[in-house]
Formats: structure tokens, C-alpha cells, sequence
């Protein structure tokens, strides 16, 4: 495994990093604990979770399931902004990124996960509703408080960025250190404006959904296997809409180069995006020990001028 630096700051972490977005949906511990330990003993040492992933109970899940290692040797980050469904207080404050939604959640989501800090404590998308400096300053206010090491964004913009930093700069606060966009070969929005941005003001980038939520990996491209996330109702409905008959095409060419290289399409994909300087980490939503032992290859691979450029022929630029 490789380590990168968050941008412009000192931690270090892995190439491949661990999501768990619709992966412990299921509350099952013995599988969050079975995924995060394979992951760190490969190397992995970026855990990323949010409080509202699988209603508000994924935060234990995976503050559990890291309890085995030192506190020291990973980096633990959560988010925060949307509703947490089933809170016992729902109501005009129970969203958002005030000051009294940033301070009240952290405690939450720091006794969740059995910690005393987190690593990373990012926004999970941008609030309309409140004034940014106040988020500004509240997430300051925690980094001093020694309750976050450090924070960030979560698609955002690159003009939402850059006021963030410049108000933190005025104020002589703690600057966001990261952005997780979601970013993949089927989906790059981002890299015109939003990577030049992290690069020039040094946040780094830990982009999620690298893999498309399996789309990448080629597995519906004969139909939706049954038990898939696809097929699920509920699990699929960010996947479907990714299964145009354009895409579909695509995947099947890049599966025909992946097969060719002798890789499976996941590692090809995964190293793809990790060809970005500006990426620090890709984070995988593995559901399968062999798919996290399939994926951290990804780190180890580098890609010539030759297989990119056949990428890009596929990907139309």
C-alpha cells in the first residue's frame, strides 16, 4: 500500500481507503468488523463513515470494528449535514451546518464511534441555510477543542471552496484539508474547476463511488444479478440511472482492456482515478473481504501513457 499527504498537510493517508455508504445498511457488526480488519492489515488506514449512513447505527458499527487497533494508526473520519432518521429530536435543527448542528453532532458522533477525536470531520454538502462563516468558525472552534484534527467539504463547489478558505485566511482559523466529490471514470464533473481548486489552495481529494457502486467493476453488464445492490430497491436507486445504454458501452470496452492487462476492470478503474495527483485517497465500498484484497492492488499499479490514452479513446476525453 501507498500513503499519500491530505494536500498541503502532514497526515498520510492510504491510496485506498474504506467506505461503508450502503455497505452496513444491514446493522450486521461481525461483517463490519470482518471488512475493516482485512483492510487494515492491508494497509488501509482511512476509515471514512457519515451519522447518517444506515439510519444513525454505522458509526458504531465501524467504531467497533476498529476498537482491535492503536487509535494512533488509522485515520478516522465521519461527516455531518443530513437528517439522521430515527434521532429523538427531528426538527428545524436536526440538519444542516450551524453552529449548534456542527457542536451537537460531533458529541454524538465522537460517542458513536467510542473515540475522543476524530481524524477528519467534513461537511457533507453545502448549507444554503447558513451563514458560511459560521461554519467556519464552528469547525475551527472544534480543531481547537481537540475534538477534529482537522476538516472538510464534501461536494462542493470550487467557488464554495475558495470562500471557505479565504474566510478561515481573514480570520486566522483552521483551513478545510480535504473534499470528497464523488468521482469516477463514468463521472468526472469535478475535474475542471473543483481539482484545480484543491490543488491551488491544498485540500486534498479523497473521492468516493470510484467504482460507480459496482457499475465498474462490470458485473450488470449482462443484466442485474440477483442479491446485487442493484437489484435492491432501496440499495439501487443511485445505481440504476447509471446504467444507460452509453455507459454500458463503455464498461464493456474498458472490461475488454481490463481483460486484455490481465486485470479485473475494479483495479483498472481504482488506478485510473489514482493517476489524479491531486487525489489522496479513493474510498471503496467493499462488501467482501476478496474485493478489498482485489481493490488495494489498485495501489501498486502504474498506468503508462499508452493504456491511458486508450482509456481516454473509450471515455471520449
Amino acid at each position: 500500500m501507498n500513503y499519500r499527504r491530505l494536500g498541503m498537510w502532514g497526515v498520510k493517508l492510504s491510496e485506498i481507503g474504506l467506505g461503508s455508504w450502503l455497505v452496513f445498511s444491514d446493522g450486521d457488526q461481525e461483517h463490519a468488523t470482518e471488512l475493516h480488519r482485512v483492510a487494515y492489515e492491508n494497509g488501509v488506514n482511512f476509515f471514512d463513515t457519515a451519522n447518517a449512513y444506515g439510519g444513525g447505527d454505522t458509526e458504531r458499527l465501524v467504531g467497533k470494528a476498529l476498537n482491535p487497533f492503536p487509535r494512533e494508526s488509522y485515520v478516522l473520519a465521519t461527516k455531518l449535514f443530513f437528517p439522521v432518521r430515527g434521532a429523538p429530536f427531528p426538527g428545524a435543527n436536526d440538519r444542516g451546518l450551524s453552529r449548534k448542528q456542527v457542536f451537537e453532532r460531533c458529541h454524538i458522533s465522537l460517542k458513536e464511534l467510542g473515540t475522543d477525536y476524530v481524524d477528519l470531520y467534513q461537511c457533507h454538502r453545502y448549507d444554503e441555510d447558513t451563514p458560511l462563516v459560521e461554519t467556519c468558525r464552528a469547525m475551527n472552534d472544534l480543531i481547537n477543542q481537540g475534538k477534529a484534527l482537522y476538516w472538510g467539504v464534501s461536494e462542493w463547489t470550487a467557488d464554495q471552496i475558495a470562500e471557505a478558505v479565504s474566510i478561515c485566511d481573514d480570520n486566522g482559523w483552521h483551513r478545510p484539508a480535504s473534499n470528497q466529490p464523488l468521482y469516477n471514470m463514468l463521472e468526472r464533473r469535478w475535474e475542471a474547476d473543483v481539482f484545480p481548486t484543491c490543488a491551488h489552495l491544498g485540500l486534498g481529494i479523497v473521492n468516493f463511488s470510484p467504482l460507480a457502486e459496482g457499475v465498474l467493476t462490470g458485473k450488470y453488464l449482462d443484466g442485474m444479478p440477483a442479491g446485487s445492490r442493484g437489484a435492491d430497491e432501496t440499495m439501487g436507486q443511485f445505481l440504476r440511472p447509471r446504467l444507460t445504454e452509453e455507459n454500458t458501452g463503455k464498461v464493456r470496452r474498458l472490461k475488454e482492456l481490463a481483460d486484455g492487462m490481465g486485470l479485473p476492470l475494479s483495479t483498472l478503474a481504482l488506478a485510473w482515478c489514482l493517476r489524479r495527483p491531486e487525489l489522496t485517497s479513493t474510498i471503496i465500498g467493499a462488501t467482501t473481504p476478496q474485493q478489498i484484497l482485489e481493490n488495494v492492488k489498485a495501489s501498486e499499479m502504474e498506468m503508462d501513457g499508452a493504456v491511458l490514452d486508450r482509456i481516454s479513446a473509450i471515455l471520449g476525453g
